[in-house]
C-alpha cells in the first residue's frame, strides 16, 4: 500500500486548523500511512497552540510543524515537500474540510493511471456567519461568478485545465520541478500548465470532494481577487499560450466601463452604452442572486450575491490591469 503526506501552507489559521486536522484523522485511507506536514508562515495567533493540542490528543497521526519564513504559499508548499517522506503528496489548504473518502479516492486514481495531478470539487461553505458570507459562498460557486472554473460545480470527471489543491506522485515534482515561488498565488495552476506541457493530465474527479470556507466579508472578497488578478498577468505573461476567456473578460470589462466613463464626458452615445451596459450587466447578476435565492430559501442572496459577484469581477479584472501597468513599469526601470 503506498504511502501519504499531506502538505499544508497555513498562517494565522487557529479557527481552521483543527477541524482539518480531524478530517484528516477520519480518513478511511489507513492513518499510519500517513503524515502530515504543516508549513507555518510564522502565525501569531494561536495556530500552534491548536497543532500542538491536536496531535497530543492524537498521537497516531504523525504531524510535523516546519517554519515558513517567507510566509508565501508556494515557499510553504516547497518547504513540505522537501521534507515528506512519503510516496503520494496530497496537497490541502487550512480552510478546507476534506470529506472522509478524500486521500484513499486520490490514491485510487493516482494508481489506476487516471492522471499525474488528481483533484476533486470544492464544496463552498461561507467563511464566517452573516449575510456577507453566505453572498460569497454562493458566487463562488456560481458559474455567473467563477466562469467555468469546473472545479467548483462539475458533476462528470473528466480531464480539465486545473484542479484545486491536487494529489500526484513524488515523482511528478523530481521531473518538472517544484512549485514556482515568484507567483504568490496561482501557484497550483502554474504547477498544473507544467504537467500538461509535459504530456500529463489533470483529472477532476467529481466524488472526491472537500469543503472549502470562503472569504467572510465583502474587504477580504476584494483584497483576494485583487491578488488573484494581479498575479493571474503575471502567470500569463510566462505561458501566454495557457490563456481562457474566463481570465480575459474581467480586465475587458473593468477597461470598458473605464473607457465608457471618460468618453462619456465628450460622447453622448459612451453615456447610453455606459448605462445600458451596466443595466443589463446588473440584471444578469441580479437574475441568478434571485435564482439562488429562491433555491436557498435565503432573501439576503436576492441583493448580497450580485454585490459579491461585482466585487469578483471587478477587482479580478483590476488587479490583472494593474499587474500589466506594473509588469511595464518594471520593464523599463530594468532596461
Amino acid at each position: 500500500m503506498p504511502t501519504v503526506s499531506i502538505i499544508i501552507p497555513c498562517l494565522n489559521e487557529e479557527k481552521t486548523i483543527g477541524p482539518l486536522l480531524a478530517a484528516i484523522a477520519a480518513q478511511t485511507f489507513p492513518i499510519q500511512q500517513i503524515e502530515v506536514i504543516i508549513a507555518d508562515g510564522m502565525s501569531t495567533d494561536g495556530t500552534r497552540a491548536a497543532i500542538n493540542t491536536f496531535s497530543d490528543s492524537h498521537p497516531q497521526l504523525k504531524i510535523v510543524v516546519v517554519e515558513n519564513p517567507k510566509k508565501a504559499i508556494p515557499s510553504g508548499l516547497n518547504i513540505a515537500l522537501r521534507v515528506a517522506k512519503n510516496d503520494i503528496f496530497v496537497r490541502l489548504d487550512a480552510h478546507c474540510v476534506p470529506q472522509a473518502d478524500y486521500v484513499e479516492r486520490c490514491v485510487s486514481d493516482l494508481e489506476s493511471g487516471l492522471g499525474q495531478n488528481v483533484g476533486g470539487v470544492w464544496e463552498i461553505k461561507p467563511g464566517g456567519p452573516g449575510w456577507q458570507a453566505r453572498s460569497i459562498a454562493a458566487a463562488a460557486s456560481n458559474p455567473l461568478g467563477v466562469g467555468d472554473a469546473r472545479y467548483r460545480y462539475a458533476t462528470s470527471a473528466g480531464i480539465v485545465d486545473t484542479v484545486p489543491f491536487g494529489s500526484f506522485y513524488r515523482s511528478l515534482i523530481d521531473q518538472i520541478g517544484f512549485f514556482d515561488e515568484e507567483l504568490l498565488t496561482n501557484e497550483d495552476y502554474e504547477l498544473n500548465v507544467r504537467i500538461r506541457q509535459n504530456g500529463g493530465r489533470i483529472w477532476l474527479d467529481p466524488g472526491i470532494r472537500t469543503q472549502y470556507f470562503s472569504r467572510p466579508t465583502f474587504w477580504s472578497l476584494m483584497q483576494q481577487y485583487w491578488r488573484y488578478g494581479y498575479w493571474k498577468l503575471r502567470m500569463l505573461q510566462k505561458y501566454p499560450d495557457t490563456v481562457r476567456w474566463r481570465q480575459i473578460i474581467p480586465p475587458f470589462f473593468v477597461g470598458g466601463i473605464l473607457g465608457l466613463i471618460i468618453l462619456s464626458f465628450f460622447w453622448r452615445i459612451a453615456r447610453w452604452m455606459l448605462l445600458f451596459g451596466l443595466l443589463a450587466y446588473f440584471c444578469i447578476l441580479s437574475l441568478g442572486g434571485l435564482s439562488t435565492a429562491q433555491r436557498d430559501k435565503d432573501f439576503a442572496l436576492v441583493f448580497g450575491m450580485p454585490i459579491a459577484m461585482f466585487i469578483m469581477h471587478v477587482c479580478w479584472g483590476s488587479g490583472f490591469i494593474w499587474s500589466y501597468f506594473t509588469s511595464l513599469f518594471e520593464a523599463n526601470k530594468s532596461v
